[in-house]
């Protein structure tokens, strides 16, 4: 009677969708107007929206002016958006920013557009973001957050987006129908920050228990998110069951083929995860009880996010094993949606290659019939893993830029070679190669290269200097020759670096004697040309140029301090004390310095990240338990994750390093005034402490400031530190 009653529910589902379809199409108009409305309401007397049939099945736009406006024509919203953005880059040089705060800068007077453009698809999906994404950047947004980043996704073509908030009320109400209480669901979902690896199967309970607010506040948030990106013409893809089980289930089902998974990147085994085995009866029965509550609070767009195995071990590697585990969840889930597609990420392939070999990988693959299982290649601006399987064993795939590992702060981006790889499989591949996308972790805040990886998922048949030229122009606000200068050298020479887990600077490290892990990628020379060309500009007008000088002043101070601790160490080392105490006065003047240059932009300073959490919390105390989430992930992490997020901002570089690297320096001066050799375990001991109480506390961080605007402030600092720029310009070419 259960399985009739929701048969009836998905057909009613269906039916809605097929109505809300027609009403779609009826409502493209004003939703495209909407958008331009939400950016500026001077857009509205200048843009008209027209609705036209695809190109050939593709999806289109055009942009002309007719009668003193700017006419916008697109088969879809979607597409109508991409043309509005198309006009805002393009004619208005202007750059919308991911994030809400953000005002749109339009010129004076509304420009006309010289030429007609017509601008087609090259790929029918475009995706955006990553299951990580959730909880380096996005774990405490609220509606005004999303709706920019909704409005950003459609100026930028996204129509398949990762839409997996909310899932754990989803979740709750199914552990609970199976026998759970209240205490064993919710300490077994992390905290709100660390979800995403909870989602993945990695790990169970750490800073949990999670508070039951949250299950229904990010309900009320979900449903708001997937009705504008369907209205938007957006297919968001929800998740489904992928076999991750809560340990106490089996007390209620001993029978169950329930079975721990390996340990996650050092945590203890009290957060180790569970899986239920696909053949067993119980999987069936919850992925459907999961999806009949899904469908109910969210709807569905029969596209599912499936990753059963992330970063972990399954419980056996034989092909015939891995092949039945991806047939019956399939199978579980076309019994419950018959229209069912499965998308899975291709990191795994990546990730554990030695394992995943090509039967291994064959066999996996196609336990779901052919087209049914579309690959995220995941990191493919250093590895496609399409060329290491042989183009996924003929499953659709969607060509993914990472380009950001734990929203580290840094320059860093492969954007070059990754569009010529991008202009390679699009000739290489046929029908197999689906869509574009990215798949970054943390938003940072340097947009250019999802931008750029987005607009090749369209024909607009640009060289790269007129890629270069007309970003410059966006971010100056204007035709800039220094910025466009400085920008070809950023694409050409210095935004060629594959991003590494641990890539920042030096400062957002754990001290340690005679060793760093990290290093300089790119050439110093080249990046401090890019810096002296940004600093020739008359004014800042832009918030992208506010941007573009702390991205890259930051980057250069941070990684002079890893030449600035080498002479310190090594002043330690000759037991020259002079030396020593004058590196430890430029250590700690960079530290600051670093910190004032982050305080000219919200996003780059710890407060505001802070202050998201503490805004979602009703009461003192849970205020202060999302302000601990906040602050363990962007620096102790857990496991042994310590810094793989960390970020060069205001607040965090004054507050937090200054005090790890004074803890540091600490024990080497005990050295250098006693004579007595440095003793690490207590400096770690130390620092420990500190870090533990800094995650814990909800004190207002300490940090800089400047009185100066942007540009005169960078100027300065490019001033002081000269003679230490050039020097470590010239050390780096010595090696070199």
């Amino acid at each position: 009677m259960k399985k009739r009653l929701f048969s009836w529910i998905l057909l009613l589902a269906v039916a809605l969708t097929a109505s809300m379809a027609v009403a779609q199409g009826q409502n493209d108009v004003e939703q495209a107007r909407n958008l331009a409305g939400r950016l500026s309401q001077r857009l509205l007397d200048k843009v008209e929206f027209v609705l036209v049939d695809a190109d050939s099945g593709k999806d289109v736009f055009t942009l002309e002016s007719r009668g003193g406006k700017v006419l916008i024509s697109g088969n879809n919203a979607g597409s109508m958006a991409v043309g509005l953005n198309r006009y805002l880059n393009r004619y208005c040089k202007t750059t919308v920013s991911w994030y809400a705060d953000v005002p749109v800068d339009l010129p004076r007077v509304l420009p006309d557009v010289p030429a007609a453009e017509r601008v087609t698809a090259r790929v029918p999906q475009r995706f955006f973001l990553n299951y990580c994404t959730w909880g380096y950047t996005m774990p405490f947004w609220q509606w005004h957050d999303w709706e920019r980043f909704i409005d950003w996704m459609a100026l930028n073509g996204v129509n398949l987006p990762l839409a997996i908030t909310g899932q754990e009320a989803v979740w709750y109400n199914v552990w609970t129908s199976l026998g759970m209480t209240d205490k064993q669901v919710r300490s077994y979902f992390t905290g709100p920050a660390y979800l995403p690896w909870h989602r993945m199967a990695n790990i169970d309970g750490w800073c949990g228990p999670l508070p039951k607010e949250w299950l229904k506040g990010q309900t009320e948030l979900q449903q708001r998110i997937v009705e504008r990106e369907r209205a938007l013409n957006m297919r968001p893809v929800l998740p489904a069951f992928a076999g991750h089980v809560p340990g106490a289930l089996r007390d209620l089902f001993p029978d169950a083929d329930i079975q721990a998974l390996s340990s996650w990147a050092g945590f203890d085994e009290q957060y180790r995860t569970y899986f239920l085995n696909s053949e067993d009866p119980l999987y069936s029965r919850i992925q459907r009880l999961f999806l009949e509550e899904q469908t109910r609070l969210f709807g569905t767009d029969h596209i599912y996010g499936i990753d059963p195995f992330n970063e972990v071990d399954p419980p056996s590697f034989e092909p015939d094993y891995l092949n039945q585990v991806s047939r019956h969840i399939y199978e579980s889930l076309t019994a419950v949606d018959p229209a069912a597609e499965w998308l899975q990420m291709a990191w795994f392939l990546y990730y554990q290659r030695k394992d995943y070999t090509g039967e291994r990988t064959r066999a996996m693959l196609t336990g779901v019939p052919q087209g049914k299982m579309t690959m995220l290649d995941y990191y493919c601006e250093y590895k496609e893993m399409w060329r290491e399987h042989k183009g996924f064993y003929g499953q659709p795939f969607i060509w993914c830029y990472l380009g950001n590992f734990g929203g580290n702060t840094n320059v860093q981006g492969r954007v070059k070679e990754a569009g010529e790889r991008i202009e390679r499989a699009l000739a290489e591949n046929g029908d197999n190669l689906v869509g574009i996308g990215s798949t970054l972790e943390g938003l940072d805040v340097q947009q250019f290269p999802y931008e750029y990886i987005l607009e090749k998922a369209w024909d607009f048949n640009k060289s790269d200097e007129q890629v270069i030229n007309e970003l410059a122009d966006r971010h100056a606000g204007c035709e800039s020759r220094p910025v466009r200068e400085a920008w070809q050298l950023l694409y050409d020479k210095v935004l060629d670096i594959t991003p590494g887990n641990f890539a920042a600077p030096l400062p957002c490290s754990y001290p340690e004697f005679g060793k760093e892990s990290r290093t300089v990628k790119y050439n110093p020379s080249e990046l401090l040309a890019v810096w002296d060309q940004l600093l020739e500009q008359d004014k800042v007008t832009t918030d992208a140029m506010t941007i573009d000088l702390i991205w890259v002043g930051r980057q250069l101070l941070g990684d002079l301090f890893l030449v600035e601790k080498q002479k310190l160490d090594e002043a330690y080392k000759q037991k020259d004390k002079n030396t020593y105490y004058q590196q430890c006065d430029v250590l700690f003047e960079l530290l600051s310095d670093l910190d004032n240059l982050n305080s000219h932009h919200p996003q780059a300073m710890l407060e505001t990240w802070l202050q998201q959490a503490r805004d979602l919390g009703s009461t003192p105390a849970l205020k202060d338990y999302y302000e601990m989430n906040a602050r363990r992930l962007i620096t102790t992490w857990g496991g042994h994750l310590d810094n793989y997020a960390c970020r060069n901002w205001n607040g965090l570089m004054w507050d937090y390093y200054d005090k790890l690297w004074e803890n540091y320096i600490r024990e080497l001066t005990v050295g250098v005034i006693s004579g007595q050799d440095y003793d690490n375990d207590k400096m770690r001991s130390t620092i420990d402490k500190f870090q533990e109480r800094w995650v814990t506390s909800t004190e207002e961080p300490i940090c800089g400031s400047s009185d100066l605007d942007i540009l005169t402030h960078s100027r300065e600092l490019r001033e002081k530190y000269s003679e230490q720029l050039h020097a470590f310009e010239m050390g780096n070419r010595a090696q070199d």
